[in-house]
């Protein structure tokens, strides 16, 4: 876990799993890198939100791979799922409903995420996952659950980095350069503050 900058309650605070995925950010706000997984990513951000000030708004930008033909480049995601969790089993054995969906986009629109802390390389997980999302990854849902217990807005955007077949590996390594260009991109062109003017521009180097 990495923090750049300093968080602030009038700045975003802008989350990636790894380096290489922000190797081009250049906001001036405020960048976490948790690691990779589900356990690293809620780990270091309910840190961050437990100690305090809340940020903003939480905007994760990053990797996915798509598990359906079509999605390409850039995705907002509205609503996120745990594709590892037995919420069916679970429910039968408690009567209590754990992990179920969580919406993420106020305005409605974007794909469905499926995080699990499986990297999906088979076309065979990859079709087992198809009629229940359209991306996968590996942290979206658990900062999405940590940010909701903190009362914290979240935003979630996704580059397509990989088909999740047998190739998925070497695609991903391929792409990730193109992949950390294109979110800084986004991220210049769509990040303002919440007075309406945009957000400070500082460079920050993360290593």
């Amino acid at each position: 876990m990495k923090l750049s900058g300093k968080v602030s309650s009038d700045l975003s605070l802008l989350v990636l799993a790894l380096a290489e995925e922000a190797q081009y950010l250049d906001t001036g706000l405020p960048v976490l890198l948790t690691g990779m997984g589900k356990v690293n990513a809620a780990c270091a951000l309910a840190g961050i939100l437990g100690r305090g000030p809340l940020p903003a708004r939480i905007v994760n930008l990053g990797t996915a791979g798509a598990l359906r033909p079509g999605p390409s480049g850039i995705h907002p995601v509205k609503t996120v799922i745990q594709h590892d969790l037995d919420t069916d089993v679970l429910r039968t054995l408690t009567g209590i409903s754990v992990g179920g969906p969580i919406t993420v986009a106020a305005s409605g629109e974007g794909l469905t995420l499926a995080t699990g802390d499986a990297f999906i390389a088979s076309a065979t997980d990859r079709n087992r996952l198809a009629d229940r999302a359209h991306l996968v990854d590996m942290e979206g849902y658990a900062l999405a659950a940590a940010a909701s217990e903190a009362g914290v807005p979240i935003e979630i955007v996704k580059y397509v980095s990989d088909d999740t077949d047998e190739s998925a590996a070497v695609s991903w390594r391929d792409n990730v350069a193109k992949a950390a260009r294109s979110l800084a991109d986004w991220a210049a062109q769509n990040l303002i503050d919440y007075e309406g003017t945009s957000e400070r521009r500082i460079h920050q180097a993360i290593d």
